[in-house]
């Protein structure tokens, strides 16, 4: 069994607000009884992608666990990699896959700088590819990254989704070793499918998105960071549970 925490949209931007909602959200990780085999961040750490943004990211995500991460529309790739990966500041995709506990995570760059759509380019759908083929038979893997590929039905989120989902599709059509998709950077907590694959995006930590028949105003600031728990068992099913930290 697997156990994965998952955050997203931090935003961090200097201000006292972001950064008391993103140290609680980790504070309140550390202190579990039971603690998780690793925590995935699903991009827009940082809010205007500035060096001292992902600075002040690396010593809130510090923790005793795996903490991994990809990046989102609000992130640049440079600053991203030189101030949290403590790599040189290239602008090419940030893909990694990471092993835990048996399971294979893939945390994929779909970002396009300079859009909120997102897009797997033919770089990263090639590596998702190989990654995967290279993995020992009967490894499960999870495919992780920022913009969703179907509607969530919000005019917000729906316009800045991912791009030509079509092509995740038929490579995940090929690998039947995948168990689930897992997003962000729609504000809100849901569950859908994808490709014949359950498709969980994230809550986010910074504010939550209002549904229109929520009310005209689509920011919450008002709701408490949320957070999920994904379960992945020894049949690879995978379960979430939803959290709010108060």
């Amino acid at each position: 069994m697997t156990l994965l925490a998952h955050i997203s949209d931090l935003h961090l931007d200097g201000t006292e607000r972001a950064t008391r909602r993103a140290t609680r959200v980790m504070d309140h990780l550390r202190a579990l009884p039971h603690p998780v085999d690793a925590v995935l961040v699903t991009g827009d750490i940082a809010d205007h992608g500035e060096e001292a943004e992902y600075e002040e990211a690396k010593g809130i995500l510090a923790a005793s666990f795996p903490v991994l991460t990809c990046p989102g529309n609000h992130d640049s790739r440079p600053a991203y990699r030189k101030a949290l990966l403590g790599e040189a500041p290239e602008r090419g995709p940030v893909n990694e896959v990471h092993h835990i506990t048996g399971t294979a995570i893939l945390m994929c760059d779909s970002t396009i700088p300079g859009r909120d759509e997102g897009r797997l380019d033919a770089r990263t759908l090639a590596w998702i590819d190989a990654t995967l083929d290279a993995l020992p038979q009967g490894t499960p893997a999870l495919i992780a990254f920022h913009q969703p590929p179907v509607d969530l039905h919000h005019p917000l989120p729906d316009s800045g989704k991912l791009e030509q989902p079509g092509d995740l599709a038929d490579l995940l059509g090929r690998h039947s070793r995948v168990a689930a998709v897992l997003t962000g950077h729609a504000h809100t907590a849901a569950a859908s499918t994808f490709a014949g694959l359950p498709l969980i995006v994230g809550p986010a930590v910074t504010w939550t998105l209002r549904m229109p028949w929520e009310g005209s105003a689509p920011a919450d600031r008002e709701q408490p960071p949320g957070l999920a728990f994904h379960v992945l068992d020894d049949q690879a099913r995978l379960t979430t549970h939803f959290r709010v930290v108060l």
